[in-house]
């Protein structure tokens, strides 16, 4: 019984963990959507704002897609995180309107599938019934409408997204959100300049809940607070970025970005924090080889952590990946560490991209 009663606690700390985050206005929300997508990108640590230039750039810049070398793009990704408990899958395709507006479509699942739910594994009699244990799902999804195109000033491009937000938990709850993003790169010879504004209007998700009265009786028992209807809110975030791009020779480039998040909701443990800014900076490098074979290496996430000795010393999320590109094909992998030194809790990340009548004299 004890051991029931175990199974029982964690289904429902399980579900109203989630629920917790839909109570009131949050400062970390719709987290998922900060993970990043494309082996590339997270192999740079998300240093991606100022150099994106493919279908992925509906997530990192909507403005990079008016640079896409292709008349369209596909692209898949798969990743597992905490051990493969959580699977982040992602897909993207975008194509060009005429020679200066690009468009695209994206879909992002960030969910953790088969949670036994034993709210139910006691019956009214008080005994112990397994065939009473059922399953859920939590995830959360994202839709992606991106528009990019190049503007009549030689080397600056602008794009925006509009994002819909749909979030579940089993069949306790959901949500819907809605959400804007706009972003600008600027090209000079071999700089790289770049802004996204995500959450520019605030992103809202609504939330309801579906309990039923056995579920609502659990809740009260166990001393859990039983939800109610509300509203979510994510804050404006800004994201400045430059790189510069040097070739060696006609083969060999090197490529290195400088990105850093600015946020106004309140203290987060990054950097260069305080009630009002907090800045997160997050660097990459790519190493390329005509165009084909790609080496890459990324740091971010730093932030102060205690030790074991409670002593304060900052950590660091290093990244690293690589790539190759044969034909229409790119194959990219990404290894990143998700937890800090002590943790080490890697996920490897692979992605693909195919394109689609590509030209064959166009520009690096």
């Amino acid at each position: 019984m004890k051991t029931s009663r175990i199974y029982i606690h964690i289904s429902i700390l399980i579900i109203i963990s989630q629920f917790a985050n839909a109570q009131s206005i949050r400062k970390y929300s719709n987290e998922f959507l900060n993970i990043g997508v494309g082996a590339r990108g997270l192999g740079m640590s998300g240093a991606q704002a100022s150099i994106v230039n493919d279908v992925t750039s509906g997530y990192w810049n909507p403005a990079g897609l008016a640079r896409m070398e292709d008349k369209a793009q596909l692209a898949l990704m798969h990743s597992s995180y905490f051990a493969g408990i959580a699977k982040f899958d992602y897909g993207a395709f975008g194509t060009r309107v005429d020679s200066n507006t690009t468009v695209s479509a994206s879909f992002i699942r960030f969910g953790v599938d088969d949670i036994p739910n034993t709210i139910e594994l006691i019956d009214a009699n008080g005994v112990v019934d397994y065939s009473r244990i059922s399953s859920f799902s939590i995830a959360d999804n994202a839709f992606f409408f991106s528009a990019a195109r190049k503007t009549k000033i030689k080397g600056l491009t602008i794009g925006a997204n509009a994002k819909i937000i749909h979030r579940i938990i089993g069949g306790f709850g959901k949500s819907w959100g809605f959400g804007l993003d706009a972003g600008i790169q600027y090209h000079k010879n071999n700089w790289r300049f770049g802004a996204m504004g995500r959450d520019i209007t605030n992103t809202f998700n609504a939330w309801s809940y579906n309990l039923n009265d056995k579920t609502k009786e659990v809740f009260a028992a166990t001393g859990n607070e039983i939800p109610v209807n509300s509203t979510e809110i994510t804050a404006p975030r800004i994201i400045l970025s430059s790189g510069y791009k040097h070739s060696f020779n006609s083969k060999f480039t090197l490529t290195g970005i400088l990105d850093a998040d600015f946020t106004f909701d309140g203290f987060r443990n990054v950097l260069i924090k305080s009630k009002n800014l907090n800045i997160d900076p997050h660097a990459g490098m790519e190493f390329s080889y005509a165009n084909t074979a790609y080496i890459r290496a990324g740091i971010g996430n730093i932030q102060q952590a205690t030790d074991i000795t409670g002593k304060l010393e900052y950590t660091m999320q290093p990244n690293f990946g690589v790539g190759i590109k044969i034909k229409m094909f790119s194959i990219d992998y990404a290894l990143t560490d998700i937890g800090d030194q002590s943790v080490a809790l890697y996920s490897n990340v692979i992605s693909l991209r195919l394109d689609i009548n590509r030209k064959v004299n166009a520009k690096p």
